[in-house]
């Protein structure tokens, strides 16, 4: 494939234009030339022209017309969904390369609560590399998807979520502990069972999608019970008890970042990180055989 500013040859066909692209997607949104076109800040005729280029360099018809509506044909369908996801990782290059073209930084998507201290421990020694840029921590519930549209470069995670075309680095694990009010019945016990916190009303199976600070105020004020990683445990606060919780899964936690991207601050922050987990500096939890797991993987 060769590129020449806004347009992409592929093999053979003839060259196709990003902004056809644009228009294709936004009149299949609105699905009415004339909505597309107004969303776009263009008149319709050459909204209309584009749209029909487009279909002579690709052969077949995007869209059926009627003197009433429009819909997408088959292949409409299918090319959409293409150029969805193609609009969209042409977006993510733009957004990376501009963090390392302008500063040299990084962006590390995390979700709020996870892996706190492993946080705090790879931000601290990376700060500590000569050279290195500003790190901008960016709280999420989709990493994978933030890595994917070029929001962030790289994330901490628990290795369960979906990685394809992603390289892993492990660095530890992460004991579950529930958080409780302090003076809740159960904030004495020196563990629970997940059996114990499914018998309170307040308890919810999953972590609410808020900033960290706003669970722990729910918890304190006996609003909310949930199992989070025990690396968060400093920030609780007086106010709320972090108890293990023995028979709730171990959070295997991860660096993760695409597979192609090798820009020089995300290489020197990976490999700060390996060093630091196989020397055992970032595990939250000491491992069964005594050292720290470091294994890349693809």
């Amino acid at each position: 494939m060769t590129t020449s500013a806004s347009t992409y040859t592929l093999g053979g066909m003839n060259t196709l234009e990003v902004r056809e692209l644009v228009h294709f997607t936004t009149v299949a949104d609105a699905l009415h030339f004339g909505a597309a076109a107004e969303r776009l800040g263009i008149s319709q005729p050459p909204l209309s022209r584009s749209i029909a280029r487009l279909e002579r360099r690709l052969g077949f018809p995007l869209f059926h017309r009627t003197t009433r509506r429009i819909s997408l044909t088959p292949a409409g369908e299918v090319f959409l969904a293409d150029c969805r996801r193609l609009l969209a990782e042409m977006d993510g290059a733009i957004r990376r390369a501009q963090r390392v073209g302008k500063s040299g930084s990084l962006t590390l998507a995390v979700r709020p609560g996870a892996g706190q201290s492993v946080l705090t421990g790879l931000l601290n020694s990376y700060a500590e590399v000569p050279g290195s840029g500003p790190v901008e921590v960016l709280y999420c519930y989709d990493e994978v998807s933030a890595l994917h549209t070029g929001a962030a470069d790289v994330t901490l995670m628990c290795v369960t979520s979906a990685t394809n075309g992603l390289e892993l680095l492990e660095l530890g694990d992460e004991r579950p502990v529930a958080a409780l009010p302090a003076g809740h019945r159960l904030a004495a016990r020196s563990s629970l069972a997940m059996a114990d916190l499914h018998s309170l009303p307040e308890f919810s199976d999953e972590l609410p999608h808020e900033p960290l600070d706003a669970i722990v105020d729910r918890v304190a004020r006996g609003l909310l019970v949930v199992v989070i990683g025990e690396g968060v445990a400093d920030r609780l606060g007086a106010a709320v008890t972090a108890v293990p919780v023995v028979d709730y899964p171990i959070t295997h936690l991860v660096l993760a970042w695409p597979a192609d991207q090798a820009h020089a601050p995300l290489a020197e922050l990976v490999q700060m990180a390996r060093e630091l987990a196989l020397q055992g500096r970032l595990a939250p939890v000491a491992q069964a055989a005594g050292a720290p797991s470091a294994a890349l993987r693809e």
